[in-house]
């Protein structure tokens, strides 16, 4: 048996290489929650939490996260055993209700030790994967139509992503749709043209920018109206001509549940912190699969930890017909893992080592933390990829 000792968090603060333009938020500055969990046996496991503006996106921030972790969360880890992560997990649900992101960063620490305590990699103590590499789109968000060509065009030629999502939501939907039908003629067939709205349409103005958006061109439609309108959601994929996606309407396997009952999707957005963690993440896929909806790989722009936790269960899904947006620390100046993540030929390496399968660059983590004293430390920024 090996005992949790400790439960640390820390805030880190990591520009972003562009302004990140959604229709709910501008994200200059990434803030991350990371998680360690210590044990007596000399293995610590290491997670994150990281929400989209703060608190614009959801009821969570990572301060909020923070300040539960450290008075609600480690009270009931500290002193039980660290190799049976469901019993924990299970014992965390009987205390603390909801908390989605904080109880994810919580897994993924969990699921990471013992993962090297196994030797295994986290995919394969989640059933084992099926996926080496996962595609990986890049999400257009200048809000600039000729900035957003130009980022896709350099992002084409150098192989890193051939399939992207527009943000969307902000303007008049003749100006959004007139935004996309340029993007989407200058790549031609080249790439994979999508859109998410992130609920800021309503159900009228939905219907009819669905069907604009059908005729640009466009792939898919992510998220056009509020998450609690699901029979709304319903209407829309019954009369769409293009197939329409959840993602902030899927709170875990509950939800999931619901809208495919409700024939509310025809794809899924699988996150893992907004599922409430790696296993509540697989059982969205499980439900699925079974009601024959596709799924895609999302992501709340987590930095690398993250990204590889959703890697890691992303690897184990049967069919991923739509791909992962996994491009969370490409998103980021600085990079906080001591080998960087494996982005070619449109994919992303999923990590093959115990546990997650990554190593923190501990320097440049004690450098960006937001309590750090950073006259102290100096270290070049990440060169571009």
């Amino acid at each position: 048996m090996a005992v949790i000792t400790q439960v640390e968090t820390c805030l880190v603060d990591v520009p972003c290489i562009r302004p990140h333009v959604l229709a709910m938020a501008t994200m200059n500055v990434q803030t991350l929650c990371l998680v360690r969990i210590r044990c007596d046996d000399g293995i610590q496991g290491i997670g994150e939490a990281t929400t989209i503006g703060g608190l614009t996106y959801g009821p969570e921030a990572p301060e909020s996260i923070k300040l539960l972790i450290d008075t609600y969360f480690a009270p009931i880890l500290v002193g039980q055993n660290a190799t049976r992560p469901a019993v924990l997990m299970a014992s965390l649900s009987r205390y603390i209700v909801g908390n989605h992101f904080a109880k994810c960063a919580i897994e993924t620490a969990l699921l990471d030790a013992q993962g090297k305590r196994a030797g295994l990699p986290v995919s394969e103590l989640l059933g084992g994967r099926v996926q080496d590499r996962l595609p990986v789109l890049w999400t257009l968000a200048s809000g600039d139509t000729a900035k957003d060509i130009a980022e896709a065009e350099d992002m084409i030629d150098q192989r890193r992503h051939n399939a992207f999502k527009l943000k969307i939501g902000k303007r008049a939907i003749a100006e959004d749709v007139a935004h996309v039908a340029a993007i989407k003629r200058a790549l031609g067939d080249r790439a994979s043209v999508r859109v998410d709205v992130n609920m800021a349409w309503d159900e009228t103005g939905a219907k009819r920018g669905i069907a604009m958006l059908a005729d640009a061109g466009c792939d898919l439609v992510e998220q056009p109206i509020h998450r609690s309108n699901r029979t709304g959601m319903a209407r829309l994929r019954a009369g769409a001509a293009i197939p329409i996606m959840a993602d902030e309407a899927l709170q875990g396997p509950s939800t999931a549940y619901e809208f495919t009952v409700d024939a509310a999707a025809d794809i899924f957005a699988v996150k893992i912190e907004q599922s409430g963690g790696l296993v509540a993440a697989r059982a969205v896929q499980a439900i699925a699969d079974a009601a024959g909806v596709a799924l895609y790989g999302g992501t709340m722009l987590e930095a690398a930890v993250g990204t590889v936790a959703s890697a890691q269960v992303f690897a184990t899904f049967p069919q991923l017909a739509f791909g992962t947006e996994l491009f969370g620390p490409l998103l980021l100046t600085e990079e906080i893992l001591a080998t960087p993540l494996d982005y070619a030929d449109f994919s992303l390496g999923v990590p093959t080592g115990p546990g997650l399968g990554v190593m923190l660059d501990e320097e440049r983590v004690a450098y960006l933390r937001r309590d750090a004293a950073r006259k102290t430390i100096s270290i070049p920024a990440k060169e571009e990829a």
